[in-house]
């Protein structure tokens, strides 16, 4: 149990860490972010809100008691991760960079699996 639970919380830490860090610049509306989601083709209009939507969804995970609202925040922040993958292959076509997010993908596919063992979630 020792185990799952050091995988569980530093998986956890590093996804929400990372979400909650992407999501400064959308909040603040830095010119970076305008730039970069406006090349995507978003209105501007979305980024603080995919911003504010983030920095929730890592707060969400964090909290040992939102059980059901973790699961929510999962599929949300992994669409988020999806859309902007598909976004920018779509866009610029695919780069080496793009191999950093399967890192990210997979720090927060094992954060989800530990979630469920450690809180003995039963399908």
């Amino acid at each position: 149990m020792k185990a799952t639970k050091i995988i569980y919380w530093t998986s956890t830490i590093l996804f929400a860490g990372f979400m909650a860090f992407t999501a400064i610049p959308d909040i603040l509306m830095s010119e970076d972010a305008v730039a970069f989601i406006v090349t995507l083709g978003y209105p501007k209009y979305f980024i603080p809100f995919i911003g504010v939507a983030k920095v929730l969804g890592s707060v969400a995970l964090l909290v040992p008691s939102f059980k059901r609202i973790k699961e929510w925040a999962y599929a949300g922040l992994f669409y988020d991760l999806i859309a902007a993958v598909y976004s920018i292959i779509m866009i610029a076509g695919f780069n080496s960079g793009m191999i950093m997010m399967a890192l990210i993908f997979a720090v927060g596919i094992t954060s989800y699996i530990f979630n469920r063992k450690y809180f003995g979630h039963k399908d």
